[in-house]
Protein backbone atom coordinates (compact mmCIF):
# COMPACT_ATOMS: atom_id res chain seq x y z
CA UNK A 1 0.00 0.00 0.00
CA UNK A 2 1.25 3.47 -0.84
CA UNK A 3 1.49 6.10 1.84
CA UNK A 4 -0.48 9.30 1.38
CA UNK A 5 0.26 12.97 1.96
CA UNK A 6 -2.49 13.39 4.55
CA UNK A 7 -1.06 15.18 7.58
CA UNK A 8 -0.86 13.65 11.04
CA UNK A 9 -3.99 13.68 13.19
CA UNK A 10 -4.55 16.35 15.81
CA UNK A 11 -4.05 13.73 18.52
CA UNK A 12 -0.29 13.85 17.87
CA UNK A 13 1.82 10.99 19.10
CA UNK A 14 -0.32 10.17 22.13
CA UNK A 15 -2.91 7.44 22.35
CA UNK A 16 -6.01 9.66 22.51
CA UNK A 17 -7.75 10.60 19.29
CA UNK A 18 -10.87 12.59 18.55
CA UNK A 19 -13.31 10.06 17.14
CA UNK A 20 -16.59 10.82 15.43
CA UNK A 21 -19.45 8.34 15.03
CA UNK A 22 -22.18 8.94 12.46
CA UNK A 23 -25.38 7.01 13.16
CA UNK A 24 -26.34 6.15 16.74
CA UNK A 25 -28.40 3.05 16.20
CA UNK A 26 -27.44 -0.32 17.62
CA UNK A 27 -23.97 -0.34 16.06
CA UNK A 28 -23.14 3.34 16.43
CA UNK A 29 -24.27 3.87 20.02
CA UNK A 30 -22.28 0.87 21.22
CA UNK A 31 -19.26 1.87 19.16
CA UNK A 32 -19.29 5.44 20.46
CA UNK A 33 -19.42 4.38 24.10
CA UNK A 34 -16.70 1.78 23.59
CA UNK A 35 -14.41 4.26 21.79
CA UNK A 36 -14.71 6.54 24.81
CA UNK A 37 -13.92 3.63 27.10
CA UNK A 38 -10.81 2.95 25.01
CA UNK A 39 -9.59 6.44 25.93
CA UNK A 40 -10.64 8.59 23.00
CA UNK A 41 -12.66 11.79 22.90
CA UNK A 42 -15.88 10.85 21.07
CA UNK A 43 -18.58 12.85 19.31
CA UNK A 44 -21.62 10.83 18.29
CA UNK A 45 -23.96 12.31 15.67
CA UNK A 46 -27.49 11.35 14.65
CA UNK A 47 -30.44 13.24 13.18
CA UNK A 48 -32.85 11.54 15.62
CA UNK A 49 -33.29 14.01 18.49
CA UNK A 50 -35.06 11.44 20.69
CA UNK A 51 -32.15 9.03 20.38
CA UNK A 52 -29.54 11.69 21.03
CA UNK A 53 -31.45 13.00 24.05
CA UNK A 54 -31.61 9.53 25.58
CA UNK A 55 -27.89 8.93 25.05
CA UNK A 56 -27.03 12.29 26.62
CA UNK A 57 -28.81 11.04 29.74
CA UNK A 58 -26.86 7.73 29.58
CA UNK A 59 -30.03 5.89 28.58
CA UNK A 60 -29.70 3.32 25.81
CA UNK A 61 -32.41 3.65 23.13
CA UNK A 62 -32.50 -0.15 22.93
CA UNK A 63 -31.79 -3.11 25.20
CA UNK A 64 -28.16 -4.19 25.28
CA UNK A 65 -26.60 -5.64 28.46
CA UNK A 66 -23.87 -3.43 29.90
CA UNK A 67 -24.40 -0.47 27.56
CA UNK A 68 -26.07 1.90 30.02
CA UNK A 69 -23.36 1.26 32.61
CA UNK A 70 -20.75 2.04 29.96
CA UNK A 71 -22.57 5.21 28.90
CA UNK A 72 -22.72 6.41 32.50
CA UNK A 73 -19.04 5.62 33.04
CA UNK A 74 -17.86 7.50 29.94
CA UNK A 75 -20.34 10.41 30.00
CA UNK A 76 -18.95 13.94 30.04
CA UNK A 77 -16.22 15.61 28.05
CA UNK A 78 -14.98 12.31 26.62
CA UNK A 79 -18.36 11.30 25.17
CA UNK A 80 -20.69 13.83 23.58
CA UNK A 81 -23.83 13.31 21.51
CA UNK A 82 -25.22 15.82 19.03
CA UNK A 83 -27.67 16.41 16.20
CA UNK A 84 -25.32 18.97 14.63
CA UNK A 85 -22.89 17.46 12.09
CA UNK A 86 -20.65 20.55 12.39
CA UNK A 87 -19.58 19.28 15.82
CA UNK A 88 -17.67 16.50 14.05
CA UNK A 89 -15.13 19.09 12.88
CA UNK A 90 -11.69 18.39 14.22
CA UNK A 91 -12.16 14.61 14.37
CA UNK A 92 -9.15 12.50 13.47
CA UNK A 93 -11.29 9.48 12.61
CA UNK A 94 -15.02 9.32 11.83
CA UNK A 95 -16.83 5.98 11.80
CA UNK A 96 -19.90 5.61 9.59
CA UNK A 97 -22.36 3.32 11.38
CA UNK A 98 -25.66 3.94 9.56
CA UNK A 99 -28.07 1.24 8.44
CA UNK A 100 -28.18 -0.62 5.13
CA UNK A 101 -31.71 -2.08 5.10
CA UNK A 102 -33.05 -4.32 2.39
CA UNK A 103 -34.62 -2.34 -0.43
CA UNK A 104 -38.39 -2.59 -0.61
CA UNK A 105 -39.40 -5.21 -3.14
CA UNK A 106 -35.80 -6.25 -3.82
CA UNK A 107 -33.08 -8.45 -2.39
CA UNK A 108 -30.40 -5.75 -2.64
CA UNK A 109 -29.22 -3.53 0.20
CA UNK A 110 -30.10 0.16 0.33
CA UNK A 111 -26.80 2.02 0.66
CA UNK A 112 -28.31 5.51 0.38
CA UNK A 113 -27.77 6.23 4.09
CA UNK A 114 -24.08 5.38 3.81
CA UNK A 115 -23.62 7.55 0.74
CA UNK A 116 -25.48 10.43 2.39
CA UNK A 117 -23.34 10.15 5.52
CA UNK A 118 -20.09 10.28 3.52
CA UNK A 119 -21.36 13.24 1.48
CA UNK A 120 -22.17 15.07 4.72
CA UNK A 121 -18.68 14.40 6.06
CA UNK A 122 -17.16 15.69 2.82
CA UNK A 123 -18.99 18.98 3.41
CA UNK A 124 -18.36 19.24 7.16
CA UNK A 125 -14.79 18.04 7.71
CA UNK A 126 -12.39 20.78 6.60
CA UNK A 127 -9.15 19.22 7.88
CA UNK A 128 -7.43 15.92 7.08
CA UNK A 129 -9.25 12.95 8.62
CA UNK A 130 -9.91 9.26 8.09
CA UNK A 131 -13.49 8.25 7.25
CA UNK A 132 -14.09 4.64 8.29
CA UNK A 133 -17.06 2.60 7.12
CA UNK A 134 -18.42 0.03 9.56
CA UNK A 135 -21.81 -0.55 7.93
CA UNK A 136 -22.38 -3.83 6.11
CA UNK A 137 -22.41 -2.94 2.41
CA UNK A 138 -22.30 -4.71 -0.99
CA UNK A 139 -18.77 -5.27 -2.23
CA UNK A 140 -17.65 -2.35 -4.38
CA UNK A 141 -19.34 0.30 -2.25
CA UNK A 142 -16.11 1.41 -0.55
CA UNK A 143 -14.33 1.93 -3.86
CA UNK A 144 -17.16 4.18 -5.07
CA UNK A 145 -17.10 6.14 -1.81
CA UNK A 146 -13.31 6.53 -2.04
CA UNK A 147 -13.77 8.02 -5.52
CA UNK A 148 -16.45 10.34 -4.14
CA UNK A 149 -14.06 11.64 -1.48
CA UNK A 150 -11.19 11.96 -3.93
CA UNK A 151 -13.35 14.24 -6.08
CA UNK A 152 -15.12 16.29 -3.42
CA UNK A 153 -12.82 16.20 -0.38
CA UNK A 154 -9.30 15.01 -1.24
CA UNK A 155 -8.11 15.82 2.28
CA UNK A 156 -10.24 12.89 3.52
CA UNK A 157 -9.21 9.25 3.20
CA UNK A 158 -11.47 6.20 3.36
CA UNK A 159 -11.00 2.91 5.23
CA UNK A 160 -13.34 -0.01 5.86
CA UNK A 161 -13.54 -1.73 9.24
CA UNK A 162 -16.44 -4.23 9.34
CA UNK A 163 -18.22 -4.95 12.60
CA UNK A 164 -18.81 -8.43 14.02
CA UNK A 165 -21.11 -7.65 16.93
CA UNK A 166 -23.41 -10.21 18.51
CA UNK A 167 -26.53 -8.65 19.96
CA UNK A 168 -26.49 -9.27 23.68
CA UNK A 169 -22.67 -9.26 23.68
CA UNK A 170 -21.94 -6.08 21.71
CA UNK A 171 -19.99 -4.21 24.39
CA UNK A 172 -17.67 -7.15 24.97
CA UNK A 173 -17.31 -7.75 21.22
CA UNK A 174 -16.23 -4.13 20.66
CA UNK A 175 -13.85 -3.82 23.59
CA UNK A 176 -12.38 -7.31 23.18
CA UNK A 177 -13.01 -8.34 19.55
CA UNK A 178 -11.98 -11.75 18.28
CA UNK A 179 -10.39 -10.07 15.24
CA UNK A 180 -9.99 -6.68 13.58
CA UNK A 181 -10.21 -6.35 9.83
CA UNK A 182 -8.74 -3.13 8.43
CA UNK A 183 -9.57 -2.37 4.82
CA UNK A 184 -7.09 0.38 3.99
CA UNK A 185 -5.40 2.00 1.02
CA UNK A 186 -2.38 3.47 2.83
CA UNK A 187 0.06 2.74 5.61
CA UNK A 188 -1.09 5.90 7.37
CA UNK A 189 -4.70 4.74 7.47
CA UNK A 190 -3.62 1.42 8.96
CA UNK A 191 -1.46 3.16 11.57
CA UNK A 192 -4.32 5.45 12.56
CA UNK A 193 -6.75 2.56 13.01
CA UNK A 194 -4.16 0.69 15.04
CA UNK A 195 -4.07 3.71 17.37
CA UNK A 196 -7.85 3.64 17.63
CA UNK A 197 -7.75 0.00 18.70
CA UNK A 198 -4.45 0.15 20.58
CA UNK A 199 -5.83 -1.44 23.77
CA UNK A 200 -7.44 -4.56 22.25
CA UNK A 201 -4.44 -5.00 19.93
CA UNK A 202 -2.10 -4.85 22.93
CA UNK A 203 -4.29 -7.50 24.58
CA UNK A 204 -3.72 -9.85 21.65
CA UNK A 205 -6.59 -9.23 19.23
CA UNK A 206 -5.47 -10.44 15.76
CA UNK A 207 -5.34 -7.74 13.07
CA UNK A 208 -5.82 -8.48 9.39
CA UNK A 209 -5.16 -5.80 6.79
CA UNK A 210 -6.94 -6.01 3.47
CA UNK A 211 -8.09 -4.08 0.45
CA UNK A 212 -11.54 -2.51 0.44
CA UNK A 213 -13.27 -5.34 -1.41
CA UNK A 214 -11.95 -8.07 0.86
CA UNK A 215 -12.87 -6.11 3.99
CA UNK A 216 -16.42 -5.67 2.68
CA UNK A 217 -16.72 -9.35 1.81
CA UNK A 218 -15.48 -10.60 5.19
CA UNK A 219 -18.68 -9.56 6.99
CA UNK A 220 -21.18 -10.84 4.43
CA UNK A 221 -19.21 -14.05 3.95
CA UNK A 222 -19.21 -14.66 7.72
CA UNK A 223 -22.95 -14.07 7.94
CA UNK A 224 -23.59 -16.30 4.93
CA UNK A 225 -21.60 -19.10 6.55
CA UNK A 226 -23.44 -18.78 9.87
CA UNK A 227 -26.81 -18.72 8.12
CA UNK A 228 -25.81 -21.80 6.13
CA UNK A 229 -24.78 -23.65 9.28
CA UNK A 230 -28.11 -22.87 10.97
CA UNK A 231 -30.12 -23.90 7.93
CA UNK A 232 -28.05 -27.06 7.56
CA UNK A 233 -28.99 -28.30 11.02
CA UNK A 234 -32.60 -27.28 10.40
CA UNK A 235 -32.54 -29.32 7.19
CA UNK A 236 -31.26 -32.23 9.28
CA UNK A 237 -34.16 -31.58 11.66
CA UNK A 238 -36.57 -32.12 8.77
CA UNK A 239 -34.90 -35.45 8.01
CA UNK A 240 -34.94 -36.39 11.70
CA UNK A 241 -38.66 -35.67 11.88
CA UNK A 242 -39.26 -37.98 8.93
CA UNK A 243 -36.99 -40.71 10.30
CA UNK A 244 -37.88 -40.49 14.00
CA UNK A 245 -34.37 -39.40 14.96
CA UNK A 246 -33.23 -36.73 17.44
CA UNK A 247 -31.54 -33.70 15.86
CA UNK A 248 -30.16 -32.50 19.21
CA UNK A 249 -28.16 -35.70 19.72
CA UNK A 250 -27.15 -35.57 16.06
CA UNK A 251 -25.84 -32.01 16.50
CA UNK A 252 -23.91 -32.99 19.62
CA UNK A 253 -22.32 -35.91 17.81
CA UNK A 254 -21.17 -34.04 14.72
CA UNK A 255 -20.25 -30.98 16.82
CA UNK A 256 -17.44 -32.93 18.47
CA UNK A 257 -15.67 -32.88 15.12
CA UNK A 258 -13.49 -29.80 15.43
CA UNK A 259 -13.81 -29.23 11.68
CA UNK A 260 -17.53 -28.64 12.28
CA UNK A 261 -17.96 -27.41 15.86
CA UNK A 262 -21.14 -27.23 17.93
CA UNK A 263 -21.80 -23.49 17.74
CA UNK A 264 -24.74 -22.47 15.53
CA UNK A 265 -25.83 -26.11 15.26
CA UNK A 266 -29.00 -25.70 17.31
CA UNK A 267 -32.06 -26.68 15.34
CA UNK A 268 -35.25 -24.75 15.84
CA UNK A 269 -37.45 -22.07 14.38
CA UNK A 270 -34.54 -20.45 12.55
CA UNK A 271 -32.63 -17.19 12.43
CA UNK A 272 -33.89 -13.63 12.18
CA UNK A 273 -32.76 -10.17 13.19
CA UNK A 274 -31.44 -7.21 11.27
CA UNK A 275 -28.32 -8.89 9.84
CA UNK A 276 -28.40 -12.50 8.66
CA UNK A 277 -31.63 -12.44 6.59
CA UNK A 278 -31.00 -9.15 4.79
CA UNK A 279 -27.27 -9.73 4.40
CA UNK A 280 -27.55 -13.09 2.65
CA UNK A 281 -30.20 -11.67 0.31
CA UNK A 282 -28.09 -8.62 -0.47
CA UNK A 283 -25.08 -10.91 -1.01
CA UNK A 284 -27.02 -12.90 -3.61
CA UNK A 285 -28.15 -9.71 -5.32
CA UNK A 286 -24.64 -8.29 -5.50
CA UNK A 287 -23.20 -11.57 -6.79
CA UNK A 288 -25.76 -11.40 -9.59
CA UNK A 289 -24.67 -7.87 -10.47
CA UNK A 290 -21.07 -9.07 -10.62
CA UNK A 291 -21.97 -12.02 -12.85
CA UNK A 292 -21.18 -14.53 -10.09
CA UNK A 293 -24.77 -15.41 -9.18
CA UNK A 294 -24.23 -19.16 -9.64
CA UNK A 295 -21.67 -19.10 -6.81
CA UNK A 296 -24.36 -18.21 -4.29
CA UNK A 297 -27.44 -20.06 -5.53
CA UNK A 298 -27.20 -22.30 -2.45
CA UNK A 299 -28.12 -19.28 -0.31
CA UNK A 300 -31.61 -19.32 -1.83
CA UNK A 301 -32.17 -22.71 -0.23
CA UNK A 302 -30.59 -21.50 3.01
CA UNK A 303 -33.18 -18.72 3.10
CA UNK A 304 -36.01 -21.08 2.09
CA UNK A 305 -35.16 -23.63 4.81
CA UNK A 306 -35.10 -20.86 7.39
CA UNK A 307 -38.55 -19.57 6.44
CA UNK A 308 -39.91 -23.12 6.19
CA UNK A 309 -39.18 -23.79 9.87
CA UNK A 310 -41.49 -20.97 10.87
CA UNK A 311 -44.32 -22.54 8.90
CA UNK A 312 -43.51 -25.90 10.48
CA UNK A 313 -43.89 -24.35 13.93
CA UNK A 314 -47.30 -22.96 13.03
CA UNK A 315 -48.36 -26.36 11.66
CA UNK A 316 -47.31 -28.12 14.87
CA UNK A 317 -49.18 -25.59 17.00
CA UNK A 318 -52.35 -25.93 14.92
CA UNK A 319 -52.18 -29.72 15.11
CA UNK A 320 -51.80 -29.45 18.89
CA UNK A 321 -55.01 -27.41 18.91
CA UNK A 322 -56.93 -30.19 17.17
CA UNK A 323 -56.43 -28.95 13.63
CA UNK A 324 -57.80 -25.43 14.06
CA UNK A 325 -56.77 -22.34 16.00
CA UNK A 326 -60.31 -20.99 16.21
CA UNK A 327 -61.34 -20.58 19.85
CA UNK A 328 -57.88 -21.60 21.09
CA UNK A 329 -55.39 -19.60 23.12
CA UNK A 330 -51.73 -19.74 22.13
CA UNK A 331 -49.08 -18.49 24.58
CA UNK A 332 -45.88 -17.34 22.89
CA UNK A 333 -42.77 -17.10 25.05
CA UNK A 334 -40.48 -14.65 23.30
CA UNK A 335 -40.78 -11.75 20.88
CA UNK A 336 -37.16 -10.73 20.24
CA UNK A 337 -35.32 -12.59 17.50
CA UNK A 338 -32.81 -13.80 20.12
CA UNK A 339 -32.41 -13.62 23.91
CA UNK A 340 -30.70 -10.67 25.63
CA UNK A 341 -32.05 -8.26 23.00
CA UNK A 342 -35.17 -6.21 22.29
CA UNK A 343 -34.60 -6.43 18.53
CA UNK A 344 -37.70 -7.71 16.75
CA UNK A 345 -36.52 -7.25 13.17
CA UNK A 346 -37.53 -10.31 11.14
CA UNK A 347 -38.26 -12.10 14.41
CA UNK A 348 -39.25 -15.76 13.90
CA UNK A 349 -41.22 -15.59 17.16
CA UNK A 350 -43.43 -12.74 16.02
CA UNK A 351 -43.78 -14.23 12.55
CA UNK A 352 -45.14 -17.44 14.05
CA UNK A 353 -47.37 -15.50 16.45
CA UNK A 354 -48.80 -13.40 13.61
CA UNK A 355 -49.47 -16.46 11.42
CA UNK A 356 -51.35 -18.16 14.26
CA UNK A 357 -53.33 -14.96 14.89
CA UNK A 358 -54.30 -14.73 11.21
CA UNK A 359 -55.55 -18.32 11.38
CA UNK A 360 -57.91 -17.49 14.25
CA UNK A 361 -55.90 -18.07 17.41
CA UNK A 362 -56.08 -15.89 20.49
CA UNK A 363 -52.34 -15.20 20.74
CA UNK A 364 -50.67 -13.73 23.81
CA UNK A 365 -46.97 -12.85 23.55
CA UNK A 366 -44.53 -12.12 26.35
CA UNK A 367 -40.86 -11.14 26.39
CA UNK A 368 -38.55 -9.72 29.09
CA UNK A 369 -37.32 -6.85 26.87
CA UNK A 370 -39.14 -6.64 23.53
CA UNK A 371 -42.85 -6.25 24.38
CA UNK A 372 -42.94 -2.49 23.75
CA UNK A 373 -41.25 -2.83 20.37
CA UNK A 374 -43.47 -5.74 19.42
CA UNK A 375 -46.66 -3.95 20.42
CA UNK A 376 -45.81 -1.01 18.16
CA UNK A 377 -45.23 -3.27 15.15
CA UNK A 378 -47.95 -5.86 15.82
CA UNK A 379 -50.86 -4.05 17.52
CA UNK A 380 -53.28 -6.88 16.63
CA UNK A 381 -51.46 -9.26 18.96
CA UNK A 382 -52.06 -9.37 22.70
CA UNK A 383 -49.16 -9.00 25.11
CA UNK A 384 -48.43 -10.01 28.68
CA UNK A 385 -45.85 -8.82 31.17
CA UNK A 386 -44.96 -12.28 32.49
CA UNK A 387 -44.92 -15.86 31.22
CA UNK A 388 -47.43 -16.77 33.90
CA UNK A 389 -49.89 -14.18 32.59
CA UNK A 390 -49.34 -15.29 28.99
CA UNK A 391 -49.85 -18.97 29.83
CA UNK A 392 -53.01 -18.53 31.89
CA UNK A 393 -55.74 -20.55 30.19
CA UNK A 394 -53.53 -21.45 27.20
CA UNK A 395 -54.25 -24.46 25.00
CA UNK A 396 -50.65 -24.59 23.77
CA UNK A 397 -47.41 -22.93 24.88
CA UNK A 398 -44.74 -22.08 22.30
CA UNK A 399 -41.16 -21.38 23.35
CA UNK A 400 -39.83 -19.22 20.52
CA UNK A 401 -37.02 -17.16 22.11
CA UNK A 402 -34.75 -19.05 24.51
CA UNK A 403 -34.47 -16.48 27.28
CA UNK A 404 -32.83 -18.11 30.34
CA UNK A 405 -35.86 -17.32 32.49
CA UNK A 406 -38.09 -19.27 30.12
CA UNK A 407 -35.74 -22.24 29.99
CA UNK A 408 -35.74 -22.23 33.81
CA UNK A 409 -39.55 -22.19 34.18
CA UNK A 410 -41.04 -24.76 36.55
CA UNK A 411 -43.23 -26.97 34.32
CA UNK A 412 -45.40 -28.01 37.28
CA UNK A 413 -46.10 -24.41 38.26
CA UNK A 414 -46.87 -23.36 34.68
CA UNK A 415 -48.96 -26.50 34.27
CA UNK A 416 -51.32 -25.29 36.99
CA UNK A 417 -52.13 -22.21 34.89
CA UNK A 418 -52.81 -23.62 31.42
CA UNK A 419 -55.95 -25.21 30.03
CA UNK A 420 -53.96 -27.94 28.24
CA UNK A 421 -50.45 -29.04 29.11
CA UNK A 422 -49.02 -28.86 25.60
CA UNK A 423 -45.66 -27.24 24.92
CA UNK A 424 -43.82 -26.92 21.62
CA UNK A 425 -40.16 -26.08 21.99
CA UNK A 426 -39.17 -23.98 18.99
CA UNK A 427 -35.58 -23.67 20.20
CA UNK A 428 -34.97 -27.16 21.60
CA UNK A 429 -33.94 -25.44 24.82
CA UNK A 430 -36.21 -27.14 27.36
CA UNK A 431 -35.62 -30.44 29.15
CA UNK A 432 -38.15 -32.82 27.55
CA UNK A 433 -37.96 -35.32 30.43
CA UNK A 434 -38.75 -32.67 33.06
CA UNK A 435 -41.74 -31.32 31.17
CA UNK A 436 -43.12 -34.75 30.40
CA UNK A 437 -42.68 -35.78 34.04
CA UNK A 438 -44.87 -32.80 34.95
CA UNK A 439 -47.63 -34.13 32.69
CA UNK A 440 -46.92 -32.10 29.59
CA UNK A 441 -47.11 -33.21 25.98
CA UNK A 442 -43.74 -32.02 24.70
CA UNK A 443 -42.69 -31.56 21.07
CA UNK A 444 -39.42 -30.13 19.76
CA UNK A 445 -38.40 -29.40 16.20
CA UNK A 446 -36.48 -32.40 14.86
CA UNK A 447 -36.93 -34.44 18.05
CA UNK A 448 -38.97 -37.61 18.73
CA UNK A 449 -42.45 -37.07 20.16
CA UNK A 450 -41.98 -39.64 22.93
Amino acid sequence: MDSTDVSAPSGGGGSQLTVGVVGLGYLGAVHAACMADLGHRVVGFDVDERKVSALRESRAPFFEPGLEDLLARTAGESLLFTTEPAELKGADVVFVCVGTPQRKGELAADTSYVVSAVQTLAQVLDAPALVVGKSTVPVGTAARLADLLAESAPHLELAWNPEFLREGHAVQDTLSPDRLVLGVASARAEALLRRVYARPIAAGTPVLTADYATAELVKVAANAFLATKISFINAMAEVCEAAGADVSVLADAIGYDDRIGRKFLSAGVGFGGGCLPKDIRAFMARAGELGADQALTFLREVDAINLRRRSKMVDLARQACGGSFVGRKVAVLGAAFKPHSDDIRDSPALNVAAQARLQGADVVVTDPAAVDNARRLWPDLSFAATPEEACSGADVVLLLTEWPEYVALDPAAIGSLVRERVVIDGRNALDPAAWRAAGWSYAGLGRPRA
